[in-house]
Parts: C-alpha cells; sequence; structure tokens
C-alpha cells in the first residue's frame, strides 16, 4: 500500500471510531424512554445502567496505555471492535433489564476507541496529514451527534430499536477491517518502560466512580428523603478520586502520570472540556425531555428536527476547518462557541406552547451545534500542546481527558434531571395555590372545561374530568416554566463562559 492511500485508511479508521462512538452514545441517550418501555425499566433500572455504562468506560480508558503497550495499536483496536460487537449484539438481543445492564457494560470495555483515534493521528501522521487526520476525527464526532437522534428515531418509529445495536455492531466489523488494513503491525518499542498497574488503586477508581455517579442518578429520586446520605457519598467518591489520581505520582512508571500533567495549559483545557460534556449531557437530557413530554411533539418528530439542528455541527467543522489553519489564535472561536451557548439558552428559555419547531427550536439547535464544534476542537487542539513531544505523556493526557468526559456527561444528565424535578416541583406549588374556588380565572376555566369535556356526561364525571385536566396544565406549565430555568441558566453559563474567554490569558 502507497503512502497516499494508507493515509486515507488511516482517516476512514479515525472517521470510524470517532463516528462509532458518539453515533452509540448519542442513540442509547435519545432512546431512553422507548427502551425503557421495550424492556420494562423504569427511569431507576435506567439510570442504574447508565452509571454502570460510565464506570466501567472510565475503568476501561484508564488501561488504554497499558493495553497498548502489550497487544499493540492494531490489536487493542480490534479488540475494542470485537467487545463492542459482543455487547452491541447482547442489547439488540436483550428482552429485560439484566441482559441489557450485561450488554451496555461489554460495550463500555470497548469506550477507549476515542482515545485510540487521536493517538492514531499522533502515531502516524505529521505535518499536513496530521490535521487531515483531525478533520477525520471531527467529522465523526459531528455526524454521529448529528445521526444519533435521527437513526434512533428512525429505528424505533419501524419497530426495530435492536436497528440501533446492530448499526453499531456493523460499524464495529468495519473498525476490524479497517484496522487490519491501514494499522501498523509493529507494537510500541516500550518494553523497558512499560506502565505498571495496581489492582487496589484501580479498584478504588472504579467504587469511587460508580459511587459519584450512582449518587447522583439516585438524587434524582430521593435527594428530598435523603440529602444527607446523598451528601455523604457524593464527598467520599470525591475523596476516592483524589486519593486515586494522588496515588501514581510516587511510582517509577504510573499508569496515568499525574504529576506531569500539572501544567496550566492542560488544567484550563480539561475544564473546558469537562463543561462542554456536561454541557452535551444536560442538553442532551433536556431538548428531546421539553419537545416531546412538555410541548407534546411526536417523538419521530423531535428525532427529525435534532438531527437537523444538531447536523450544523458538520457545517460548523467544514468552516472550522478552513479557518483554523489560517488563523489558528484559540480565543476569537471559544468566544464564538460561548456567545453560541448563550444564544441557544436565550431563544429556549423565550419558549412557550405554541412554539414552532422549525421558527423557535431549530435556530437554538443550530447554536448548540456551534458550541460544540468551536469548543472542542479547539480546546483539543490547545490543550496538548506542551505535551506532544513526550508520546506516553499524550496518551495519558488523552485517556485523563476522556474519562473526565465520560463523567462530564453523565453529570450533566445528573444535573439537569435534578434541576428539572426541584424547578417543577417548586412551580407547581405556586401554581397551585391560584386553584382555589376565590380565582375568577380558575372558576371561569373550570366551567368552560365541564362545558367542553361534560357533553353527555353527569355533572359529577364533568367536574372531575375538568379537575384533572386542569391538573393536567398545570403540571405542564410546571415543568414548561422548569425548562425555562434551566435554559436561562444554560444562557448565563454561555456569559459567564464568554467572560472567562476574554479575561484568562491561556488560550490566547
Amino acid at each position: 500500500m502507497n503512502d497516499i492511500a494508507r493515509a486515507r485508511a488511516l482517516n476512514a479508521t479515525i472517521f470510524t471510531l470517532a463516528l462509532t462512538d458518539f453515533l452509540q452514545a448519542g442513540m442509547t441517550a435519545f432512546a431512553a424512554a422507548p427502551l425503557m418501555g421495550e424492556l420494562g425499566m423504569g427511569p431507576e433500572q435506567f439510570s442504574f445502567v447508565a452509571a454502570v455504562y460510565a464506570t466501567v468506560a472510565i475503568f476501561a480508558i484508564s488501561m488504554h496505555r497499558w493495553c497498548v503497550e502489550r497487544l499493540g495499536g492494531r490489536r487493542y483496536v480490534q479488540l475494542c471492535a470485537g467487545v463492542l460487537i459482543m455487547g452491541s449484539a447482547m442489547c439488540a438481543l436483550s428482552d429485560d433489564f439484566g441482559t441489557f445492564l450485561a450488554g451496555r457494560s461489554v460495550m463500555a470495555l470497548g469506550a477507549g476507541i476515542f482515545t485510540s483515534s487521536r493517538m492514531i493521528i499522533h502515531h502516524n501522521l505529521a505535518g499536513p496529514r496530521r490535521f487531515k487526520g483531525i478533520q477525520s476525527l471531527a467529522s465523526g464526532l459531528a455526524i454521529g451527534i448529528a445521526a444519533a437522534p435521527w437513526v434512533a428515531a428512525q429505528a424505533v418509529a419501524n419497530d426495530l430499536w435492536p436497528a440501533m445495536y446492530w448499526t453499531v455492531a456493523a460499524l464495529g466489523v468495519m473498525v476490524l477491517l479497517l484496522a487490519e488494513i491501514a494499522l501498523p503491525r509493529a507494537p510500541l518499542d516500550v518494553s523497558a518502560s512499560r506502565s505498571q498497574v495496581q489492582p487496589w488503586p484501580q479498584l478504588l477508581l472504579v467504587a469511587a466512580s460508580f459511587l459519584l455517579l450512582f449518587a447522583l442518578q439516585r438524587s434524582n429520586y430521593d435527594f428530598f428523603d435523603n440529602k444527607a446520605w446523598i451528601g455523604a457519598a457524593v464527598l467520599a467518591a470525591l475523596v476516592g478520586l483524589v486519593a486515586y489520581l494522588q496515588q501514581p505520582w510516587h511510582r517509577a512508571r504510573p499508569l496515568l502520570r499525574v504529576s506531569d500533567m500539572l501544567r496550566s495549559r492542560y488544567l484550563f483545557g480539561l475544564a473546558v472540556f469537562f463543561f462542554a460534556y456536561l454541557m452535551l449531557g444536560a442538553n442532551n437530557y433536556m431538548v428531546p425531555m421539553m419537545l416531546q413530554r412538555t410541548l407534546g411533539f411526536a417523538w419521530q418528530t423531535v428525532g427529525h428536527i435534532e438531527a437537523l439542528g444538531l447536523g450544523f455541527a458538520l457545517l460548523t467543522w467544514l468552516v472550522m476547518s478552513q479557518l483554523l489553519p489560517r488563523y489558528p489564535a484559540p480565543r476569537k472561536f471559544l468566544a464564538v462557541g460561548f456567545l453560541a451557548l448563550a444564544s441557544f439558552g436565550a431563544l429556549l428559555a423565550r419558549i412557550d406552547s405554541g412554539a414552532d419547531l422549525w421558527l423557535h427550536v431549530l435556530p437554538a439547535l443550530a447554536l448548540n451545534s456551534v458550541f460544540l464544534l468551536t469548543v472542542l476542537p479547539v480546546t483539543a487542539m490547545q490543550t496538548f500542546r506542551e505535551m506532544e513531544h513526550d508520546e506516553r505523556l499524550f496518551s495519558n493526557a488523552q485517556q485523563l481527558k476522556n474519562m473526565m468526559g465520560q463523567a462530564g456527561i453523565a453529570i450533566g444528565i445528573a444535573a439537569a434531571t435534578l434541576g428539572q424535578q426541584w424547578r417543577t416541583a417548586i412551580h407547581y406549588s405556586t401554581l397551585s395555590e391560584s386553584l382555589n374556588p376565590y380565582n375568577p380565572v380558575f372558576n371561569a376555566t373550570l366551567e368552560s372545561l365541564q362545558r367542553a369535556l361534560g357533553v353527555g356526561a353527569s355533572l359529577a364525571d364533568a367536574m372531575r374530568m375538568a379537575l384533572t385536566q386542569v391538573a393536567q396544565m398545570t403540571e405542564q406549565q410546571a415543568a414548561l416554566l422548569a425548562n425555562i430555568d434551566h435554559f436561562n441558566a444554560i444562557a448565563a453559563l454561555g456569559v459567564l463562559g464568554l467572560a472567562v474567554t476574554v479575561w484568562q490569558r491561556v488560550f490566547r
């Protein structure tokens, strides 16, 4: 294979790895409600699956470098593809909570594929070809984000929900073949300096990660009853994670060289990454929640409009890929990204029950895509600049970033869910105070509903139906106000991010 053909095969491999990772995660998140219905799971069980997946993924990513040193990059990618195929098949064939949990856990063992996609660029592409590799990675990320809701909506609408996971399995087969063709067979030459792994710190990582994510997921259901337990669990988990990050400093060949990563550029970039993944998780949960449950749009319609809005991620990246080589200074791109996030939040905070998907929702989703595909690639290109000369340190830095990414998405979903629950309860309590016989508006509404719903029914039945309708309207209004609170908070965070971008001196 000549150099041009090999570079194309490498770019195809990088693209497919990124596409597979973001597509499978996006489809599972978007199709949460239908999956719960098909598999007989409650929200608590689905949340448990999400916490287990993120925990196993964090563990798998932490072991990426250790595995690559012993298997080589090609075999490691093929191993990840194999377990991804196996886990996807288990999910597609599952018919209950237990088998789906097992399938997602196996899929999580292949979570190192995204880290591999970036390391393939670092090991095999140099000069102008390296930027082509980054273009392939970002394109796979953008298409995966955009395609996930559309593929999920099509599969569920046609009563073929397992097709989501068979699609992932098919992509896994493509990864196997592309890795065989494109990736070098020689393992890394690190036999004299292989990283070491100790079982107890890895068990601590798994336990602390699961405790943190499980406590945050549980807070969606019993925060108000068990605040002390949840707070103690979160604190204990954070102490455990800090202990895990500190312990490798004292070994000659640690699994993760955390001490060497303590640089202002990397830490600032890690903070931006964590924030972006937090927003990705929170907004991926809240947007379909608002459109489906609060505003009553059909599930398939929501999938299509989300796919169109997120499709602007690819358009954004096409523009960015032309601008970045000419104008590499990052501050202006970050400012545009955070301004887009603030505008996204402000637009959806103005929405009401008469919202038009094309006029009011699609522009906001497009702005969310602009945020993701300006902030993520620019931050990626800046964060690791001081580490590119040290291949092992660069790999460790990528691992830690992707471990935090898994946690960020899960924490974003948990925070959005808890915020929705809290604000809905407050607004419902406030609105309920006006539902009394001394309120003329309430009486007029009740009489109108009695006349409309009580045709052919007794007076008692008409009153009961009218009161039920008023309660439903109150719940919908409370949920809508909670949605507005969420997006007002997103707008404020976007403004804060813009202010930090202008003030900071790390990414200039």
